[in-house]
Order: C-alpha cells, then sequence, then structure tokens
C-alpha cells in the first residue's frame, strides 16, 4: 500500500479542525455574537475553498510540475507554479494532483477561519470573506509553493545543503503562521473592541460566553490536526505509512503537554487553572508540533508542546497590555506565534541526516515575518481603504447578531449587556 492510497482518509478528518477552530471562537466571543462568528467561519471557508480552486492552486503546484524560476548565483529560484486556474488541464488519473488540489483546498480554508477570532466582534461578514478569498488566492499558495509544490524554500536542501529544506509537514508555517499573522494584521486595523482599554489604556476583562464550546472545539480540533498532519506528511513530506503512528502519537502528546503547561502557569500565577487559556494551550501544542510531527520523538513532541504552552499566556498578556492588541481567540498567540516555534522546533528537535536544517527552517521564519506578514497588512489595508472592515459602533453595542443577521444565537434567553459598552 503506497502512501497516497490512504491520504484520502485522513484528508477527510481536516474539516473537524476547522469545526472546532470556529467552536472555540465562538465560545471565547460573548452571546450577542455567536451566530455571527459560526456564520462567519461557514462564509469565510466557503469562500477560501472557491479562491484556491479558481486560482490558489494554480499557483502552489506540486514539486516537478511546470512554474516560474530564474537562476541566482546559478541556482534557481523557483518563486510560482505555472498551472491552469480552476483545476483545468488535471489529468483524471493524476490523484496526487488532485488530492494535493484537495488538501491545499481544506488547508486554505483553515488558515482563512484563524483570523476571526482576533477579529471577533467587530469584523464584518462581507470584510472577512472579501480578506479570505485574498489570502487563499494570492498568500497562501505562494508561501505554499515555496514550502509544498517544490518552492525555492523547499529547494534549500539541494541547493545549499541545508537539511532537507525548509520542512512543514503539517502546514505550522503554511496554515498556522501565515493565518496568524494575517489574524495580527487585522487585529491591528480593526483596533480594540469598544470598551476593551479605559481611558487609563489598562484592558478590561471581557470573558467569552461559553467554555463548554470552547472545550468541545479541542476535541474536534484534535481529531482534524491528526488528519492534516498524517496527510501532509505523506503527501508533501516524503513520510511513509510506517510514521503514522509516530505522528498520530507526537500530534496527542504535544496537545496534551501543552493544555498542562497553561493550567500549571495559571494555578501558580493566579490561584486556579484557567480554563479559556487551557484550550489555547492545547492547540498551542497542537500547532506546535506540526511542522515536524513525522520527524520528532515522542519526548521532543512533549517538549515541543510544553513549551508552546507555556509561552502562550505570557504572549496573550504582553500583546494585551504592552502592544493594546485585543485578540478575543488568542488566535496571535496560538497561531503566529506557536506556528514559528513550530518551524524552529522542527529544526531543533526533528531527526536529520545533516546538521543545518535549522537554518532552513530559520530562512522560513524570517520569510513569513519579514515578506508575508507585510504582504498581509497591505493587502487588508488596501480593502480597508475601498470598504471599511470594521463594523459600526451600533453593531458592537448591539451584538453582531441582532445588527448583521437580525437574530440572535440563543432567542430563548436574554444576552448579557455590558454597561462599558454604553461608551
Amino acid at each position: 500500500m503506497t502512501p497516497v492510497m490512504v491520504v484520502p482518509v485522513f484528508i477527510i478528518l481536516i474539516p473537524f479542525a476547522v469545526s472546532g477552530l470556529a467552536l472555540i471562537n465562538t465560545g471565547l466571543c460573548r452571546s450577542r455574537s455567536a451566530a455571527h462568528m459560526m456564520l462567519a467561519g461557514l462564509c469565510v471557508f466557503a469562500t477560501a475553498a472557491l479562491a484556491y480552486v479558481a486560482c490558489g492552486f494554480a499557483w502552489q503546484g506540486l514539486a516537478d510540475r511546470p512554474a516560474y524560476a530564474f537562476a541566482i548565483g546559478g541556482k534557481p529560484w523557483n518563486w510560482i507554479a505555472a498551472g491552469p486556474f480552476f483545476l483545468r488541464g488535471l489529468a483524471i488519473e493524476d490523484s496526487q494532483a488532485w488530492m494535493a488540489a484537495w488538501l491545499g483546498m481544506f488547508s486554505a480554508g483553515f488558515a482563512a477561519v484563524i483570523p476571526l477570532g482576533a477579529g471577533a466582534e467587530r469584523w464584518r461578514l462581507s470584510a472577512s470573506c472579501i480578506s479570505s478569498a485574498l489570502l487563499a488566492g494570492i498568500v497562501f499558495p505562494l508561501f505554499a509553493h515555496w514550502a509544498w509544490g517544490g518552492g525555492w524554500l523547499a529547494g534549500l536542501g539541494v541547493n545549499y545543503a541545508l537539511g532537507r529544506g525548509f520542512v512543514d509537514c503539517g502546514g505550522a508555517g503554511v496554515i498556522h503562521a501565515t493565518g496568524g499573522l494575517a489574524a495580527l494584521a487585522m487585529a491591528w486595523i480593526l483596533g480594540p473592541r469598544r470598551g476593551k482599554y479605559g481611558h487609563e489604556g489598562m484592558p478590561a476583562a471581557i470573558p467569552g460566553h461559553s467554555a463548554v464550546l470552547v472545550l468541545l472545539g479541542c476535541a474536534l480540533a484534535l481529531v482534524g490536526w491528526l488528519g492534516v498532519n498524517i496527510a501532509g506528511s505523506l503527501l508533501l513530506a516524503g513520510a511513509e505509512i510506517i510514521h503514522v503512528p509516530l505522528i498520530a502519537i507526537n500530534t496527542s502528546i504535544a496537545a496534551a503537554a501543552g493544555a498542562l503547561a497553561v493550567i500549571g502557569v495559571t494555578r501558580a500565577r493566579f490561584g486556579k487553572p484557567d480554563a479559556s487559556l487551557a484550550a489555547n494551550g492545547w492547540v498551542a501544542g497542537l500547532v506546535a508540533c506540526s511542522a515536524g510531527c513525522a520527524f520528532m520523538t515522542p519526548i521532543a513532541a512533549i517538549l515541543t508542546g510544553a513549551v508552546a504552552g507555556f509561552v502562550t499566556p505570557f504572549a496573550v498578556e504582553l500583546l494585551e497590555l504592552r502592544f493594546g492588541i485585543d485578540d478575543p481567540g488568542g488566535s496571535i498567540s496560538v497561531h503566529a506565534i506557536g506556528g514559528l516555534w513550530s518551524v524552529m522546533a522542527a529544526g531543533l528537535f526533528g531527526h536529520f541526516a545533516a546538521p543545518d536544517q535549522w537554518v532552513a527552517q530559520l530562512i522560513g521564519v524570517a520569510t513569513l515575518l519579514g515578506f508575508m506578514f507585510p504582504l498581509l497588512y497591505a493587502l487588508n489595508w488596501l480593502l480597508d481603504r475601498v470598504m471599511r472592515q470594521r463594523a459600526a459602533p451600533e453593531a458592537e453595542r448591539q451584538g453582531m447578531d441582532l445588527h448583521e443577521l437580525g437574530a440572535g444565537a440563543y432567542p430563548d434567553f436574554m444576552t448579557h449587556f455590558d454597561d462599558m459598552m454604553q461608551r
């Protein structure tokens, strides 16, 4: 049995991760915007999937397929694929290409849902859909080509003897760091929620409305993460079927280590564990093991997940207190910071034949921060100039459910109304 034959089984699981993330984002926002958040997750995923099929896969491509490249120092630098739009020209029997397109479509949708957590309760539905189209149609496939499609990052091993080249088995950089950096761009462009910061600049606590939804989302996320990590490793990272149990174990224990690390930190600092931060730690552990899940020992996966979990509450606090960034879903701390750490952890702890793997991973991190983030910010800034992305003040006072959808998520119950929102 070849790896390609079992990949569809795991690709089918990926929507569970998207559903889990949508539930986490919904539970961490207030009840008056819960239906809006869930619908936004569905619409953003659908828009991203269509944009990816329209042009994303044409620009992502596969290794050894037509692409645009130029030479630097006698070495080929492969920048973007040259495939047909709308998947035209793919032979019916080319199962590898179709599965790569299927995996890429789900992965692009996954990445597009991540910024919703940072823009919760103030990001217009139509604007979030257009932003997701830009992410899935332009930014995601560009970096995916460099990392997964035989681009210049993947070629660092062949061209410059830097290990296997850039390695990202489950999309820590392609999906999570890209989506997390998009979340950072949106948090800056949208600004904080009304009432989040007082006159003295101190943030107010705005708790989510349902820890049950958040923790249920964690369980679903694990199932979906197993799918994306295993499918990506087999189809795009050169892993074999014998690696599947290792990938599954590493993914699971990294999540466990991340959650327990947060529980330990919050209990030590505040006297009691924090459920929402523990959920963020769980997801941060999943993100942290994604890049090197097929090439790590279980001990390394535990360490990687624990570091991500330990850092998460401090990152949330730092972003909120020092930088004035309002991120209700913790998307930046979990996906951007966790994804960047995952990329580096793969080079530091992964088992590779060449000792310079970490250099290739560091170049990937520099590319994400130095090129992808400015591109994401610029595209969304331009979009904001064309159509305002932030909802009107009345929408924030009333709740996004009633303002944009005309009905609340919980019509039989009175939703909580904050006095601070009168400001």
